[in-house]
């Protein structure tokens, strides 16, 4: 039977993050992925690497901070899979947030980032607003120009996963966690199914980075993991004919002062989302609903009524969010990690979380393990690794 120091479940981009700073500490690691790298949420993000601009509002300065040193981290490392780009808010007379907040707001941003050249806001002289990719400026008051970056979020996971091989990481796919048994010994007993064949092994610790299939996951273990208090949330995205060449937009949706972002996407294309709804069913099976679609459309169409609106595909990820009272939009996006036992956890949960910090939780995860793992010499930083895109 094989002996591993920490399975992952999950190969999104957490699960890859915590195989690459497991295996850059020095330990032997198994990742287990039920389809494909980023065959979920992780492919079906905004693809934004950024601090979080809106989280100023909740007062959440520790993770737009450590977001934006992440942001700064990822440029460097992996530049020719994360680049740094133009953000546009425009301002109107429903627009809630009045110019001086969003003043006030980018202050903020600029300096939690460091107040270098390149994290600096502007005004966006109203001379150069017929330039803004066909932008509405009919009673347009302001716009303001903020830097931020984006991704290929499917490629960047891929990349952290060469990465944690490169290291010495396992990392199989499609596999399937089966169970984990807890009940003798320190550690754990793992049973899963790969290339259609039943495996066993050991492992010190199971990292549950299954994202929305985290609840079931738990309730695969014996004796069982409770569950923690989460709701899976989901998410479309529209991909639209016609580039934006200035940048990115970010738009406040007139009836329910949400933000949705509009991207330049691939082959002369763009991005427009994201929505929020409720979502019961099985995770593989979230698909776009038709009010999602109207949704979006509907909020392009106030912004940018010259340009035609041919959605090319549509898909939608799912977010896990606690369970709380308000809209989702408003709950904390701070990364949970959920353990089985504070004293000496065998289980730790990663539930919710950005991309963008994803190397910064995988730390933590390491951290959080240190009681429960034996002692070995790193074998990297990630703060040094390179990360390459795979074409």
């Amino acid at each position: 039977m094989d002996n591993y120091d920490i399975v992952v479940v999950g190969g999104g981009i957490h699960g890859a993050g915590v195989a690459q700073a497991a295996a850059a500490h020095g330990y032997t690691v198994l990742l287990l992925e039920q389809r494909s790298p980023a065959a979920g949420t992780s492919s079906r993000s905004s693809k934004l690497i950024h601090g979080g601009l809106r989280y100023l509002e909740s007062a959440a300065f520790n993770l737009v901070r450590e977001s934006l040193r992440e942001r700064e981290l990822l440029l460097r490392l992996a530049p020719d899979l994360v680049k740094r780009q133009r953000f546009f808010i425009p301002v109107y007379p429903d627009t809630s947030r009045r110019p001086w907040l969003i003043r006030a707001g980018l202050s903020m941003y600029a300096l939690l980032a460091g107040m270098g050249r390149n994290v600096r806001f502007q005004s966006v002289p109203k001379a150069q607003w017929d330039e803004l990719d066909g932008l509405r400026t009919a009673r347009l008051q302001a716009v303001f120009q903020y830097w931020d970056a984006q991704t290929d979020d499917a490629r960047l996971t891929r990349a952290v996963i060469r990465s944690a091989e490169s290291l010495g990481a396992q990392c199989v796919w499609p596999a399937t966690f089966e169970a984990g048994d807890l009940q003798g010994g320190d550690g754990c007993r793992v049973a899963y199914r790969y290339r259609d064949r039943d495996h066993e092994c050991t492992a010190q610790a199971v990292v549950n980075a299954a994202g929305p299939w985290a609840v079931s996951v738990l309730q695969r273990f014996s004796p069982p993991v409770p569950a923690p208090t989460v709701e899976n949330i989901q998410g479309a995205h529209l991909e639209l004919r016609g580039g934006v060449e200035r940048g990115c937009y970010y738009m406040e949706v007139p009836e329910d002062k949400r933000a949705v972002f509009l991207i330049p996407w691939h082959n002369d294309t763009a991005l427009l989302g994201t929505t929020e709804h409720h979502y019961q069913g099985d995770p593989s099976d979230v698909v776009p609903l038709a009010e999602e679609v109207e949704y979006l459309l509907k909020v392009y169409r106030y912004y940018f009524p010259q340009r035609r609106a041919d959605v090319l595909a549509a898909w939608a990820g799912l977010r896990v969010l606690p369970v709380t009272r308000g809209a989702a939009f408003k709950r904390s996006r701070e990364t949970r990690l959920e353990v089985d036992d504070h004293t000496h956890p065998r289980v730790l949960s990663i539930l919710g979380g950005k991309l963008t910090g994803y190397r910064a939780t995988a730390e933590k995860v390491m951290k959080r393990l240190r009681k429960t793992l034996s002692s070995r010499a790193p074998v990297a930083d990630t703060r040094e690794l390179p990360l390459h895109a795979d074409d």
